[in-house]
């Protein structure tokens, strides 16, 4: 039987649910917003709302947006010829924060992953080839994560767009395998993007 009332009980299984929260972290989260003062949680409140009214795909390389266009798009400062590819708006946001790249992206929500019955079909690959067509893309860097998944997606896309005449790279492996990108330290980040390879 528990200890908590029926409301915190509750409180305590949402906060688990999110991604890295145990029942012992979501119940410190829970007791942490519980002592709040009432202005602070309904703020946070409004955040969680604001972030599922207003945020969406960029319509054009999926990451996460304000409107129909992420501000990396948007921005005319970019080398619009190099198109780095990652599997999660949460590994784009890695490799920014390294500073070095100053192309566009890719984001393709997922990597093949045929015993999770994940195919090429299932991610952003026909928009990724319907977007190179268009020309103007020079070099497309493969950035998926050292995994099993991320290695066969690479090899993937690498089959997929080297007869459309563009130059395709991979990170180099400074990133250890199994790992995934967005726990990337910077100075390894840089290393891997300064590294890469053709494939």
């Amino acid at each position: 039987m528990s200890t908590y009332t029926p409301a915190i009980e509750d409180l305590i299984a949402k906060l688990a649910k999110l991604p890295g929260i145990g029942k012992k972290t979501a119940a410190r989260l829970a007791f942490h917003i519980l002592q709040s003062s009432q202005e602070d949680a309904q703020a946070l409140v409004r955040s969680i709302l604001r972030v599922k009214e207003r945020i969406g795909l960029c319509r054009t390389c999926f990451n996460i947006a304000e409107g129909e266009v992420c501000a990396i798009c948007r921005n005319s400062q970019r080398d619009h010829s190099s198109l780095c590819v990652v599997e999660e708006p949460s590994d784009l946001m890695a490799i920014e924060a390294t500073g070095i790249f100053k192309g566009l992206y890719h984001v393709l929500h997922g990597a093949i992953a045929p015993l999770d019955g994940v195919g090429p079909q299932g991610l952003k690959i026909a928009e990724l080839l319907e977007r190179l067509k268009q020309g103007g893309v020079t070099e497309v860097i493969l950035a998926t994560n050292p995994t099993i998944e991320g290695d066969a997606t690479s090899l993937y896309l690498a089959k997929v767009v080297k007869p459309l005449g563009i130059m395709v790279t991979r990170i180099a492996q400074g990133i250890p395998a199994g790992g995934d990108i967005e726990y990337v330290d910077i100075k390894t980040m840089s290393r891997s993007l300064e590294g890469r390879r053709e494939v």
